[in-house]
């Protein structure tokens, strides 16, 4: 497993919000380089508990030892435990958020074995055993896989043309590539 170093994270969110700070980059609107605070440790136990699941340790130590979002891709991380502050403006994401929350349904097996590529019908049943990470826009989803042969992988949902497909094999590269491609200063 890959270890988190907080503070360069931080300092890396620092740099590409110190240049981009119309916040023109796709997503930076809504997270703005920003992270909430780390959960305590019995929090997250709790919420695996409540749910009867174990969080793949990547992501479980980012939200324990780095920060429970927003910063991240697209439009940001979604926070573990509690909904985002404009969690009442009416957006698609928050009742994913909050559809991923109800009893049963994170602890239920991955369906997929492979991935289902094209037009789907049937997404609410396939992100059964995933959890809602962030999201691109129109429908489209960054989810974490909880269970199963595919665990701790990242799966792209997009159900109107790309349908469910693995992004990244866990949550560090997936995080840790979007550092990367964000806005650096010239070191010339």
């Amino acid at each position: 497993m890959e270890s988190w170093d907080q503070a360069a994270v931080r300092t890396r969110l620092r740099e590409a919000a110190a240049l981009d700070r119309p916040r023109e980059r796709f997503g930076a609107d809504t997270h703005r380089y920003e992270l909430r605070p780390p959960l305590p440790e019995h929090e997250v136990r709790a919420f695996e508990t409540a749910h009867g699941i174990e969080l793949p340790p990547e992501y479980r130590t980012f939200v324990t030892q780095v920060g429970d979002g927003p910063a991240g891709p697209a439009h940001g991380l979604m926070p573990l435990t509690t909904p985002h502050p404009e969690a009442d403006e009416d957006r698609a994401v928050d009742d994913e958020w909050a559809r991923d929350r109800l009893p049963g349904r994170l602890t239920s097996p991955f369906p997929l074995a492979e991935p289902r590529p094209g037009r789907i019908a049937d997404a609410d049943t396939l992100t059964r055993g995933t959890l809602l990470l962030s999201e691109q826009g129109c429908g489209t989803y960054s989810r974490l896989v909880l269970n199963g042969p595919r665990a701790g992988e990242i799966w792209f949902l997009d159900p109107d043309w790309g349908g469910f497909t693995p992004s990244h094999p866990d949550f560090h590269t997936w995080y840790t590539d979007w550092l990367a491609a964000l806005p650096q200063a010239s070191h010339e």
